[in-house]
């Protein structure tokens, strides 16, 4: 194995002992305890990825779809899970940029 591999097993390692993706593990484990309630939100994490990409996001397209999942989102699986996620991304984005800026990469 060369250092680049192991040091991103070791990375692999930290990221899977820190508190944020235990969190984000923990949360997941506790959704896929109610399969329904899973796959609703796995429907509005699609619905809001399209709504976000789609390039026509207007203001009015998601005022609208943050009205009709207000009521979802106060549900506190829901609302741990996603704010769980969310930390998680967040994490894995910063690792990525500081690597690429590190690196110089254009």
């Amino acid at each position: 194995m060369n250092n680049v591999e192991i040091a991103m097993n070791h990375l692999i390692e930290v990221i899977k002992e820190s508190e944020i993706y235990q969190e984000y593990v923990t949360q997941l484990e506790r959704v896929k305890q109610q399969p329904d309630l899973k796959q609703q939100i796995d429907d509005f994490r699609e619905r809001n990825y399209v709504l976000q990409t789609s390039g026509e996001a207007a203001f009015d397209k998601i005022e609208q779809f943050e009205r009709e999942y207000e009521d979802f989102r106060e549900n506190p699986y829901v609302s741990d899970f996603l704010a769980a996620e969310l930390a998680f991304c967040r994490m894995m984005q910063d690792i990525n940029i500081g690597i690429t800026e590190a690196i110089h990469f254009e």
